[in-house]
């Protein structure tokens, strides 16, 4: 049975995936007794489910089954052997819920292997247990350290409460996960004598213990009467027709197999459903309990990005793992599309045809409920995204950012004479500032690049394939912002100069106590352009990887002492914790004009007084991918990858250069 999951509560949609089994230790019956031919079949006794938490199959967490919001469509229910439908044993007769425990009883009612082998085995004392299939409707998420009331117990988190779900079979196991009930066997042969091997289950706590019993079942050897023959030709025509109802004319040979092997309409309907859905994963589930996020969360999963449990809500999690044990590949990714857009097929043979309908071209797909290219573009951003900051980002923490709504140039000014509050005359008129001739201007532009899956990675079944793309589209865009700004900053010949004061040559500008102090009393000796004290402190000390090592300790030793022999003592360091140490490869890479191995800075923080700046088209300060079905000459997915951006050197009084050397 199959069942679309409604969360209450304000959670998430999730759609509920699986037909839930669970087992529980069952107290069981045989009895034949009287003369009439349905009371001489062997009864049982089931305590089906204790109302406790139990570990199943394919969820992550334990699983409780309120039996509070448990339907049961009739009280006869198809009674089976490990919940094979093709293992029938027999049906009940009365299902109830007895002190928060499911109790059904029936008889053993049908003519199989299965069915001989229970009652047989219950003759030579085997213990059975049972186990309830239920489809599930409706379940909420307990998180750790919450508490829950549920068949009058009470349960601490993690674990989940299927709150709605409806009763479909209740199957005899050899092993259920719940052993706090024993099993009483009896049976009473046809003159009424009781035959009991068994102790009272009240009586045993422990839940264990050894049964045997003795089961008769008389059937009298005589001539079926026109009344029994009647009942058969009935029942058997009722069976015919619930054959042809579930196959609707559509499956034809499951229909003639079906009547000619006695099939019942249960196993006519399951084979309907295998044969429509040959890729039936390890869980049973419902079209509609696999929605575009569980899809992402089963992407995700598979190519084991890490913080995927920051991503996702636990119970989308715990659906994708349990619906997709193995991973998702790629083809099963575009089918399951395909198949909520409409498509029929049964496998991925068509790919030109999967594609059309997992991108919503199909001609039913007018009722699309999951969009592959948003799906793509979701799964694929994460990955752009964990390549994108796999790239240095030293420039992030040294520029200013500004915020552009369009393409055009941006200008800044700078206020200049009347820059200084003045005293306000009575009346409380304030004076204007005015807007000098400083300006500094930025202008984003746009960079991307489109990478395709082709053909060859789609038959391949390679789910890497949406991985590995876009995470070269996410280190494509932090390369390029990196070497836009870097090629920007380090052309700076006209900005750090002599005559603007904020360049400093020679051998005592190396990188140490004496060099560092020079470039701090350079930085806090600048002046505005009315020649008075820009009033801003020096926070950042950028240096290349050569300089790493002495700008840690300048930053974090609260002594030094140099190599030389007559060194003796250590020398104290004035600027232990002064200027926050950034260190960029590109400064010293010779394929960048300005680069040396030598070269230092101090510069303000970028949101005080900045020397260079950023701007984003909207703020948006990662690179952005989109997904599509490629164009007509190209078999395959197209991404592409884009970010808009612009960068600009802005005011020189916001640092100091040191060349470090003569």
């Amino acid at each position: 049975m199959k069942s679309t999951n409604r969360k209450p509560n304000g959670q998430h949609d999730l759609g509920v995936p699986n037909l839930l089994n669970l087992s529980a230790t069952a107290t069981i019956e045989l009895a034949a007794v009287g003369a009439d031919a349905e009371k001489t079949l062997p009864r049982f006794r089931m305590v089906a489910y204790t109302g406790g938490p139990m570990r199943i199959a394919g969820w992550r967490y334990p699983v409780v089954l309120d039996l509070a919001g448990l339907a049961v469509p009739s009280q006869s229910r198809p009674i089976r052997f490990g919940h094979d439908p093709l293992s029938g044993v027999g049906h009940t007769d009365a299902i109830r819920i007895e002190d928060g425990q499911l109790v059904a009883t029936g008889m053993v009612s049908r003519d199989t292997s299965a069915a001989r082998e229970i009652v047989v085995s219950a003759k030579n004392g085997f213990p059975w247990q049972a186990s309830v299939g239920a489809g599930v409707e409706e379940f909420e998420f307990i998180k750790e350290n919450q508490k829950v009331v549920v068949n009058g117990q009470s349960l601490s988190g993690p674990l989940n409460v299927v709150r709605k779900a409806t009763l479909g079979e209740i199957s005899f196991v050899d092993l259920g996960a719940d052993g706090r009930t024993s099993a009483t066997i009896a049976a009473t042969n046809p003159a009424g004598d009781a035959i009991v091997n068994n102790p009272d289950p009240a009586n045993d706590t422990q839940g264990a213990g050894p049964s045997s019993t003795q089961v008769t079942n008389p059937g009298a050897d005589t001539q079926p009467t026109a009344e029994t023959v009647r009942a058969q030709a009935l029942a058997e025509t009722n069976r015919i027709v619930a054959i042809r109802r579930v196959c609707g004319g559509r499956h034809a040979e499951i229909e003639s197999r079906a009547i000619q092997e006695n099939w019942d309409a249960t196993r006519c309907e399951l084979e309907i459903l295998r044969a429509d859905r040959p890729r039936t994963p390890a869980i049973r589930t419902s079209d509609k309990a696999v929605t575009a996020t569980v899809l992402e969360a089963a992407c995700v999963l598979t190519a084991k990005l890490g913080q995927a449990e920051e991503m996702y809500e636990p119970q989308t999690l715990d659906l994708a793992s349990r619906r997709f044990r193995g991973g998702i590949g790629l083809q099963e990714l575009l089918l399951e599309a395909a198949w909520a857009n409409g498509y029929i097929g049964r496998n991925f043979r068509d790919h030109r045809e999967v594609l059309r309908f997992a991108f919503g071209r199909g001609i039913e797909a007018g009722f699309s409920t999951i969009d592959i290219g948003g799906i793509l573009s979701n799964v694929a951003n994460k990955f752009l995204l964990d390549g994108f900051f796999s790239v240095e980002r030293t420039w992030r923490n040294i520029c200013a950012v500004r915020n552009v709504s369009d393409f055009k140039t941006v200008t800044s000014y700078r206020l200049i004479g009347k820059d200084q509050y003045e005293q306000v005359a009575p009346g409380g008129e304030l004076k204007h500032g005015t807007l000098g001739d400083e300006k500094y201007e930025n202008r984003a532009d746009t960079y991307g690049l489109v990478l395709s899956i082709d053909r060859r990675d789609i038959i391949n079944d390679d789910l890497n394939a949406i991985t590995t793309v876009p995470r070269k589209l996410g280190r494509g865009s932090g390369l390029k912002i990196n070497d836009v700004f870097w090629t920007i900053f380090m052309a700076n010949s006209a900005f750090f100069t002599s005559g603007r004061n904020n360049y400093l040559t020679g051998t005592a500008t190396a990188l140490g106590i004496d060099g560092l102090t020079a470039g701090e009393v350079a930085f806090m000796d600048q002046v505005d352009s009315d020649g008075k004290p820009i009033g801003i402190m020096p926070a950042i000390m950028l240096v290349p990887t050569a300089l790493s090592a002495i700008g840690s300790q300048l930053f974090k030793s609260l002594e030094l002492r140099d190599n030389t022999s007559s060194a003796k003592y250590p020398i104290t360091n004035p600027h232990q914790g002064k200027f926050r140490v950034e260190v960029s490869r590109y400064l010293g890479n010779s394929k960048y004009t300005g680069n040396s191995n030598k070269a230092w800075y101090l510069l303000a923080e970028p949101t005080d007084l900045p020397v260079i700046e950023v701007a984003f088209l909207n703020g948006q300060e990662a690179p952005t991918i989109e997904t599509a079905d490629a164009d007509f000459n190209v078999l395959g997915v197209q991404m592409r990858g884009y970010h808009d951006f612009g960068v600009a050197l802005q005011d020189y009084r916001g640092g100091v250069k040191a060349k470090g050397e003569a």
